[in-house]
């Protein structure tokens, strides 16, 4: 009674763990995002298996008839097309429901391409936030984008062929052109590129090339670097509030107090203000 959470290769058949290939030959039925997709790997990997279809379409009709087989006592492994399930993949609503059921969920870990891309980035990697794949339309990217310009982890993102152009545009118009981004396309592929340049650069890189524009992308960027001049939003928020019953000098040192900033940078900003 275990659902087995398998990792398989994002390119690299070489990529599949051991442990991965003994899960798969033991379970009594693997949940697969496309059985055909996944068939060719068993094949591949010499694994007769009982294929169960689960994917964005069908996975809340189909988890609980999973769940009625894991509580009789069969063992269920599940896979995606490619790296680890559940990211930027189905799987959640299956794994959700077994914790509701008391039933086992075992982690059988290996490839995956946001963590791949970071481990070789060359930018910050003790901390970092996962974003997946953006919003297809511009003004709902350039929304979502907008709320990460004072992010300051590095972030991770999933693009396509047909939108990579469009969406490092619209990050060029939130975040600025020279942000720095790694692009990581068809990786543990025959070809594998990792390139890092500022957002423009990437984007005239892009298009010297169109060949560059194909394949599966994974874009690392870098995390908002905070300067000296930078004044955190609650500061600026706080003096304002202070300057409706305050004079503007007074109000800026009560701020720098409680923020600990420098009060004549304050005061410059409410001068500013007024303006």
């Amino acid at each position: 009674m275990t659902l087995y959470i398998v990792a398989t290769p994002i390119g690299n058949l070489d990529d599949i763990t051991l442990r991965a290939i003994n899960t798969l030959k033991s379970v009594d039925l693997i949940a697969a995002e496309d059985t055909r997709h996944s068939g060719l790997l068993l094949q591949h990997l010499g694994i007769k298996a009982k294929l169960f279809a689960l994917h964005d379409h069908n996975e809340q009709e189909k988890s609980h008839l999973l769940i009625e087989k894991l509580k009789v006592g069969l063992s269920i492994a599940l896979i995606s097309d490619a790296g680890t399930p559940l990211i930027n993949d189905p799987g959640y609503h299956l794994v959700k429901a077994c914790r509701d059921n008391n039933i086992q969920v075992v982690p059988i870990p290996g490839a995956c391409a946001a963590i791949a891309a970071l481990s070789v980035a060359g930018l910050p990697s003790d901390k970092f936030s996962y974003e997946g794949f953006l919003p297809a339309k511009s003004k709902a990217r350039q929304d979502s984008l907008a709320k990460l310009i004072d992010e300051p982890r590095t972030m991770i993102f999933y693009e396509s062929t047909h939108r990579l152009l469009d969406t490092l545009q619209d990050m060029q118009t939130v975040f600025g052109a020279n942000k720095r981004v790694v692009l990581a396309k068809e990786l543990t592929k025959t070809w594998e590129t990792i390139v890092s340049f500022t957002i423009s650069e990437l984007i005239a890189w892009l298009n010297e090339d169109t060949n560059r524009q194909k394949g599966e992308f994974v874009l690392i960027v870098e995390g908002h670097v905070k300067t000296d001049n930078d004044i955190d939003q609650k500061a600026i928020n706080t003096l304002k509030l202070l300057q409706k019953e305050l004079p503007l000098k007074k109000a800026a040192a009560i701020t720098a107090e409680i923020y600990g900033l420098k009060k004549n940078q304050l005061y410059q900003i409410g001068l500013d203000a007024e303006q």
